[in-house]
């Protein structure tokens, strides 16, 4: 409970600290490397493929 209330003191602007979007950040930031790393692999394949 400490924390989510800390937390929502920050997201207020009353608290220093990250809020909780630039906590998210990364994580999505992961999740997108990783995506667009798939997609790439696929890409490659697929070309590899056609010329091969």
């Amino acid at each position: 409970m400490r924390n989510w209330l800390k937390q929502a003191e920050v997201d207020a602007d009353e608290r220093d600290g990250l809020t909780s979007s630039e906590r998210e950040e990364p994580a999505a930031l992961r999740w997108e490397n990783r995506r667009l790393g798939e997609d790439f692999d696929i890409l490659k394949r697929a070309t590899a493929e056609s010329t091969g």
